[in-house]
């Protein structure tokens, strides 16, 4: 069986810069809607960063807010006050039943989750 992740922000951003020790395990691959809102409105972003990330784009499938996405979300934040992006970024990884890649502590206490973190180079 394939398994499913789901890349974080921050986890695009390592992957873009080469910051990751190890490649990414074998499975399939996405990025909720939100991260790509994310990457793609950093201010100060370089054309050769956004060309990276847009081609990396091209390579995941999007998770988009849909309404068991919408109601995930509403249950995450009113119980776990999360901020609104991270609240959608993990109701996206547990409702298409996804490893959420990411080295944010944020969402290591969301009962339900499933969470890797990713090893950096130094």
């Amino acid at each position: 069986m394939i398994r499913r992740y789901l890349l974080d922000t921050n986890a695009v951003i390592y992957l873009v810069s080469g910051h990751l020790v190890f490649s990414l395990p074998d499975g399939q691959y996405s990025v909720s809607i939100i991260t790509e809102i994310e990457l793609l409105s950093f201010s100060g972003i370089s054309t050769e960063e956004e060309q990276k990330i847009r081609d990396l784009l091209l390579l995941l499938d999007r998770v988009y807010v849909t309404d068991a996405v919408r109601d995930e979300a509403i249950r995450l934040r009113r119980k776990n006050r999360l901020k609104l992006p991270d609240a959608i970024i993990a109701a996206s990884a547990m409702t298409h039943g996804a490893v959420l890649l990411t080295n944010d502590q944020a969402f290591s206490s969301i009962e339900g989750l499933v969470c890797e973190s990713l090893q950096l180079s130094k």
